[in-house]
């Protein structure tokens, strides 16, 4: 019997990671298809929007949000600067305070939840490495201890899924913007995720970066991971989500990429003052 619960994730602070039950250790075998699926556990639940309102003095962010991220899907959040997609993203880890409704429903035990946000903030000086990055965002363990055999085996192929590999050993901050957004990839897999919200994860990536990117996409849609996905490269929404939502302060239109991303909706998307959309 599908469970419900209202979501109250805590605050996602320096871990970069909402946790609905317990951290595990995945089960890796020695194939690349086997681990890719070791990584990306399926069973991702639906997440619902009810009447999701959020006011900051006498501003109004959000207007009685309402829609459904389906299960297993990678649906896309697109609109304006400043109209309120961060703040939604914000509301569901637990870190704005809202009026309304959210609520996940799994197929089965509540599971993890991960975020990859838009940028990493850090001082570049800090001698911290890529595999340093990673133990202070995937275990329990001090960084300064070094990675914990509990998760060294999953975090080395994570980050030899987005291209990593090579470059542990290097400081963070001499790393390219795009390297540093494709470690930020590697933290949202670890430990592996049913729920994925990504926070314009194409911004900094490069070429190469984008296609490691659609490549995962793949992957977390094929193993049944819910995905709310926010981005404003439309051309890859149009490409590769299987929803997409408009939202400027309140939802303009849900629908498919088809439906969603004509003339007449986006022009009435991006203008500064939003009226509802049939």
């Amino acid at each position: 019997m599908t469970s419900k619960e209202t979501l109250c994730a805590p605050p996602v602070g320096a871990s970069l990671l909402a946790k609905a039950s317990s951290q595990a250790t995945p089960s890796l075998n020695d194939t690349p298809q086997s681990r890719a699926c070791s990584l990306l556990q399926g069973s991702g639940p639906t997440l619902d929007f009810s009447d999701v309102s959020l006011t900051l003095g006498r501003t109004t962010i959000l207007d009685q949000v309402t829609f459904q991220v389906r299960p297993g899907s990678v649906h896309a959040l697109v609109g304006p600067n400043g109209g309120g997609k961060s703040s939604l993203i914000k509301t569901l880890l637990g870190q704005m305070p809202h009026q309304g409704r959210l609520s996940l429903q799994w197929s089965e035990e509540p599971g993890t939840i991960g975020y990859v946000p838009q940028a990493l903030e850090f001082d570049r000086g800090l001698p911290m490495t890529v595999d340093d990055f990673m133990a202070a965002m995937c275990q329990r363990r001090p960084a300064f201890l070094g990675l914990s055999k509990h998760y060294a085996t999953a975090i080395g192929e994570a980050l030899e899924r987005v291209g990593m590999q090579e470059k542990r050993k290097r400081r963070m901050g001499a790393l390219s913007g795009g390297e540093r957004q494709r470690v930020l990839l590697a933290q949202g897999l670890v430990p592996p995720p049913q729920l994925l919200v990504l926070d314009e994860p194409m911004s900094a990536l490069d070429e190469a970066g984008i296609q490691v990117f659609e490549r995962l996409l793949g992957d977390w849609r094929a193993a049944g991971i819910t995905v709310l996905w926010i981005e404003h490269d439309l051309e890859a929404v149009a490409r590769l989500a299987d929803h997409v939502t408009g939202l400027n302060r309140r939802v303009l239109f849900d629908a498919t990429p088809q439906q969603a991303l004509t003339p007449e909706r986006l022009w009435t998307l991006f203008s500064s003052h939003p009226r509802s959309l049939a």
